[in-house]
């Protein structure tokens, strides 16, 4: 479905310069030893030292050059032209290097095994399995990469989160089986509504206002048991599986609790499965 991953890299560039409008002088949050990373990622991740890294759908870099700041030798990958020049500028200015290439990610996993390249880690996390068209040939494209005994780390936000609208009713499917699902706002400002939870103590601007993408995205529903198959199917040994109530910076439904980073359900609301997080070695 190259036509909607095209659509959404406009989609992308649009959002992304509204979203960075809000995050302040990000190089010297870096210098200032800042880290964007949140436990349940670095808790799967293990060790990172001496690693080679691949960071897919890496968005405008920050959690690539934490986790470069944290030994790992980083290449962040992005469909979004303007995320990825944020990226690079942002390593230049706040003196962590890693490396950032703009790609589609089918084209770039296919064209980095056919080059040889690998990784001993793979890592993508938060708002990253909606954009993919086809998970089969997301989890193969991962396991072409990853060296023997490497391992592929994914925290996201739970589907059965993702199915409900503002009203915490039932708006979309838990599993579409991969058919695209039309949003016509686009990517919205999710940053300028999560306030500071999402910048990891770094200064919160008010940027752009009442942001209106101009140009619609295309998102793709997949449950847990999808993920999880695709990435057997691809011969990867899933060795960890978690489901937290909290979502980590992001505020998706009105008077959610905010504890430090943490959001949770409204009070009076059930607790809800609001993010996840794998992990499984070749």
């Amino acid at each position: 479905m190259r036509n909607l991953h095209e659509q959404n890299r406009l989609s992308w560039n649009a959002a992304t310069a509204a979203h960075n409008s809000h995050k302040g002088d990000q190089a010297a949050f870096f210098r200032a030893g800042g880290d964007t990373l949140f436990p349940e990622e670095l808790e799967l991740l293990g060790e990172l030292e001496g690693r080679d890294l691949l960071h897919l759908q890496c968005n405008a870099g920050q959690d690539t050059l934490s986790l470069a700041r944290r030994g790992a030798r980083a290449t962040g990958v992005d469909i979004s032209d303007e995320a990825v020049r944020f990226a690079r500028e942002l390593s230049a200015a706040s003196g962590i290097a890693a490396t950032f290439e703009r790609a589609d990610v089918y084209d770039w996993l296919d064209a980095a095994a056919h080059e040889g390249r690998s990784f001993d880690v793979v890592f993508s996390s938060y708002g990253t399995v909606v954009w993919l068209s086809d998970l089969g040939a997301w989890a193969r494209g991962i396991a072409g990469v990853l060296r023997p005994g490497g391992r592929f780390v994914l925290v996201e936000f739970h589907p059965a989160a993702m199915m409900l609208g503002q009203d915490l009713r039932p708006k979309w499917p838990y599993s579409s089986a991969g058919a695209p699902i039309e949003s016509r706002e686009g990517v919205g400002d999710y940053v300028a509504g999560s306030g500071d939870g999402l910048l990891h103590g770094a200064t919160y601007e008010p940027g752009v206002e009442d942001f209106q993408n101009p140009q619609p995205s295309w998102e793709f529903a997949w449950g847990i048991a999808d993920v999880a198959t695709a990435l057997l199917d691809a011969g990867l040994a899933l060795e960890a599986l978690r489901e937290w109530p909290f979502s980590n910076g992001c505020v998706f439904y009105p008077d959610m609790r905010q504890d430090g980073r943490r959001f949770y359900a409204a009070p009076g609301t059930p607790d809800l499965p609001l993010m996840f997080g794998v992990a499984a070695r070749r």
